[in-house]
């Protein structure tokens, strides 16, 4: 796995679209496998499409003019919790899709005991949604995360899950070990709150980045 400065960031000075928590429908269940679900059904982002979603997560790496600054878009995307994201692994021919890889980098709600620090291969990416499975620093699996994207007439009905833990008897032998150890309810919780907080912002930067750096596309 590259070596990627871990540090939390300064927090960006810049107005953003800070959802709440109550904006969404959410909540945790545990599956019949054992493994613990997180999941959440967005407020309709309004103005952005799911093609405006697929492709952002295609181009996440890079810089974005905002509020007539030059900032990280993975920062703009979270502007207090996030670090770093690149495309540890792209497609042979240089795109982003399965196949290819993220390594992520945040601190859910800026806390230290919540690094989030992964190298996660995508496993489907278009227009219907997102999937994508979380490897721990690399080296543990540890997680499931899916997104589903429908338009709407005006906007897109976003929802997503992170399903924490592996397929198998061994994850129900462990569970109550893994949450203590690596995820507990509170830890699901606070990424329940980052994902609704960045997912707001898309309403406020991803239409005009996506016109912006797609003028020939109709």
């Amino acid at each position: 796995m590259k070596k990627v400065k871990l540090g939390l960031l300064p927090k960006l000075p810049i107005e953003w679209n800070r959802k709440s928590v109550g904006s969404a429908e959410s909540g945790r269940e545990v599956l019949s496998d054992g493994r613990i679900k997180y999941w959440i059904r967005h407020e309709e982002l309004k103005g952005v499409s799911p093609k405006m979603l697929t492709w952002w997560f295609q181009h996440l790496e890079g810089d974005m003019e905002y509020e007539g600054n030059l900032y990280n878009r993975y920062h703009v995307w979270h502007p207090e919790d996030h670090v770093h994201v690149s495309y540890q692994k792209r497609k042979p021919d240089g795109s982003v899709g399965p196949g290819a890889a993220l390594r992520i980098v945040e601190y859910l709600g800026r806390q230290k005991s919540y690094l989030v620090n992964v190298v996660s291969p995508i496993e489907k990416l278009d227009e219907d949604g997102f999937i994508h499975n979380p490897w721990l620093y690399g080296i543990l699996p540890l997680a499931r995360m899916e997104y589903s994207f429908k338009e709407t007439e005006f906007g897109t009905r976003y929802e997503n899950c992170l399903i924490v833990g592996w397929k198998g008897i061994s994850f129900r032998i462990f569970q109550p070990i893994f949450e203590f150890l690596f995820f507990d309810k509170k830890h699901g919780y606070a990424w329940i709150k980052h994902n609704i907080e960045e997912v707001g912002q898309f309403e406020r930067f991803l239409p005009n980045l996506y016109r912006k750096e797609n003028e020939n596309i109709r």
